[in-house]
């Protein structure tokens, strides 16, 4: 079954990422896919780069990378919420003449043509948040 996940909530504001989060690991142990990992409204502040967390907590921030990265997944963070929340890329940086990039490599910023084509794409979309 193909699954893809959208992740409205923040990343310490409730359960919501770190639930969507586990879900995703949940998905791919059991052996299904995921077409798109779509983070909108607070969502994008999972996208930071330039989150610290204590050394005894875990860094969810970090943890989404590198599930990302590890399993080669698709992740759009929404441009609108995103430039609301300063989270931006290198493109954006540029484009709004910013200092410098708060996003992480991982995710593309896109618009929500990407979470219409995971909805018509996918088996099954579920959101968190």
């Amino acid at each position: 079954m193909k699954f893809s996940i959208v992740i409205y909530g923040a990343p310490y504001s409730s359960e919501a990422a770190s639930s969507a989060y586990r879900f995703a690991r949940a998905v791919i142990e059991q052996g299904h896919g995921i077409y798109r990992l779509f983070f909108m409204g607070d969502g994008v502040l999972n996208a930071s780069r330039l989150s610290v967390s204590p050394q005894d907590e875990v860094n969810l921030q970090h943890s989404w990378d590198k599930l990302i990265r590890e399993h080669k997944l698709d992740s759009v963070v929404c441009v609108s919420s995103a430039l609301k929340r300063g989270i931006v890329d290198a493109t954006e940086s540029e484009r709004y003449e910013l200092d410098g990039v708060s996003a992480f490599e991982s995710s593309d910023i896109a618009g929500l043509g990407q979470l219409v084509d995971a909805s018509v794409v996918s088996d099954r979309v579920v959101s968190f948040g």
